[in-house]
């Protein structure tokens, strides 16, 4: 007995109102699921079928780890770099900058401020131990109170502490820094600054050691390996700008509403200044990551579109497979608008499934990224993922529901648009000719 009339039973058995009367019907589900299970003799369609649907599976999972993971990449970078570079960054216009107190303490009671901090910085070589190469590093001369004020530093103190810090005419560093230096707490670093004493012979640079009194780690390679945090008072003298500031950076409650407190600061700063903001000190930076993103989520949808592809061929050939058991279809009263249900329901069955479990390999992946980060280092012995390369110490992934939802979207388009050239074929063909020949 063919599968369609094996199929055809329960209808013939069933009460005045068949159950295939009505679109998507009992009957139709039935015959698209016989078609889906693979015999003996039809293992090159179960193949196919199943290639289709790991594709689909692998790609709607890679679709959404990598977006997760470019998603948290983004989140992290941009939590970090706004947690330790001002929002608002003021910089004087008409005369240096020697009422920076004043000025600061007016812009901090501007509404929608958190703090603002006057700070003097410069590049620097830093010297550790003796054996060890020097590096270049960031001086931040700031206030203890402003340090304080910034939870990416204040909160992540690994040795040492922060209170005395104006007064310990010492640094903070970061981790990767003392690391690259060999220094501890308490060793001394010294600071070898190209802006010296200027003598008859030229311009000596200017060479002084600090006491290392704090040690921080904020999570992100690039600060824990390259900023120093000094006393601003230690930092105007080191940089020949004794009783003035050379900006002030604003921290605000909400970095994306920066343009509406730019008219309220210039009015408390109460003299002629040059306002720039976090968003055009990192525009390139920012851009190129987004121009990344767009570019990998179009590349890896490729995948799912050859998965699709792998379902047309598989329902090409069960087309043709089942060419007589359509026209038996069509004989009993099926209609081409059936038979074409029929076909479509089956491979949009395997985008469907293959599509559901993607989401649920996805998530998977992305709630235990770091952990399989570090089993593949164990493995292969080697650093996946190097912070020194890529900015963060660990991988972060970030689900976003609108993002996946589209993904889930995209692949059951595709699924169903892929079902629908056999599906027609399989509507179209006549049973006469079909039976003529078996």
């Amino acid at each position: 007995m063919t599968d369609a009339a094996a199929a055809s039973q329960p209808v013939r058995a069933g009460k005045a109102t068949p159950a295939g009367a009505g679109p998507f019907s009992l009957f139709e589900r039935m015959v698209a699921w016989r078609y889906l299970r693979s015999k003996r003799k039809e293992t090159v369609i179960s193949v196919i079928a199943s290639i289709s649907f790991i594709g689909i599976m692998l790609g709607v999972a890679t679709l959404i780890i990598v977006m997760a993971v470019m998603n948290g990449f983004r989140t992290e970078l941009l939590t970090r770099i706004l947690g330790i570079n001002g929002h608002l960054i003021l910089q004087p216009i008409d005369r240096p900058l020697d009422d920076y107190a004043e000025v600061a303490a007016r812009i901090a009671g501007v509404p929608g401020v958190k703090f603002a901090m006057p700070l003097v910085e410069g590049q620097v070589l830093a010297q550790g131990r003796q054996g060890t190469n020097g590096t270049g590093a960031l001086v931040k001369g700031i206030r203890e109170a402003d340090l304080k004020n910034i939870p990416l530093v204040a909160g992540n103190v690994r040795q040492g502490e922060l209170n005395g810090f104006d007064a310990s005419e010492g640094v903070a560093i970061g981790t990767r820094m003392a690391e690259n230096l060999g220094l501890g707490l308490g060793d001394s670093i010294t600071l070898v600054s190209p802006d010296g004493d200027v003598t008859p012979l030229g311009v000596n640079p200017r060479v002084k050691a600090y006491p290392v009194t704090a040690i921080y780690e904020i999570g992100m390679s690039e600060y824990d390996s390259l900023i120093v945090f000094m006393p601003l008072a230690e930092a105007q003298l080191f940089f020949n700008s004794e009783g003035v500031a050379q900006t002030i950076e604003i921290f605000v409650d909400d970095p994306d509403k920066v343009d509406d407190l730019r008219e309220p600061v210039e009015a408390a700063a109460q003299r002629q200044l040059y306002l720039t903001d976090w968003r055009f000190r990192n525009q390139t930076f920012f851009s190129a990551l987004q121009v990344e993103r767009n570019v990998m989520f179009m590349i890896l949808t490729l995948i799912v579109l050859v998965a699709a592809l792998n379902i047309i061929s598989g329902l090409v050939m069960l087309v043709k497979d089942k060419g007589r058991d359509i026209a038996i279809l069509r004989t009993m009263g099926a209609t081409r608008g059936a038979v074409m249900r029929i076909f479509m329901m089956t491979g949009a069955a395997i985008g469907m499934t293959g599509t559901l479990a993607g989401v649920i390999l996805g998530i998977i992946v992305c709630l235990n990224v770091e952990s399989i980060r570090q089993f593949f280092s164990w493995v292969s012995g080697t650093t996946i993922f190097n912070p020194e390369l890529y900015f963060l110490s660990k991988l972060p992934a970030e689900i976003n529901m609108s993002e996946t939802v589209s993904v889930v979207v995209m692949a059951l388009a595709l699924s169903f648009l892929a079902t629908i050239f056999p599906a027609w074929r399989a509507a179209r063909i006549d049973p006469v000719e079909a039976l003529r020949y078996e």
